[in-house]
């Protein structure tokens, strides 16, 4: 296929714009921001706006990724179970259809890793190939 040339770079987009989506579940959580008009409990609030944000924000930028990516993940099935699951098991009439795929994107990025365009990337370039220091 003509995209199959493209697949790193697809990718990095993809995870990029996964995190910068989810960190605004997060700050809707964390700081009201963009404004929700519902209330949730304390612990959703915290805990889960401070996975979603934080998590976001590690993926889109590429640091730390598999490990971020696979707690959102846990945290997107956790929801999932704890949340929607209970009213319907199917997604399309509990309302989960965006937790599951968030877990399931997030499982994919966890195991697939940071990928270009990453500051995972940078420090693993810097790693591979220190500078020689001239004495």
């Amino acid at each position: 296929m003509f995209t199959s040339k493209y697949e790193t770079q697809i990718y990095a987009v993809m995870r990029i714009m996964v995190g910068f989506l989810f960190l605004w579940h997060g700050s809707q959580k964390l700081f009201s921001f963009p404004p929700s008009g519902g209330s949730m409990p304390l612990p959703v609030l915290f805990i889960g706006g401070s996975v979603e944000f934080f998590g976001g924000l590690l993926v889109m930028v590429g640091l730390f990724t598999r490990y971020a990516a696979f707690i959102a993940s846990g945290e997107m099935a956790y929801a999932y179970w704890t949340s929607h699951s209970p009213g319907a098991l199917l997604p399309l009439l509990n309302h989960g259809e965006l937790a599951v795929l968030y877990c399931f994107v997030f499982l994919f990025i966890s195991a697939k890793g940071s990928g270009i365009f990453s500051i995972d990337q940078l420090i693993g370039k810097r790693n591979k190939n220190p500078e020689k220091i001239v004495k």
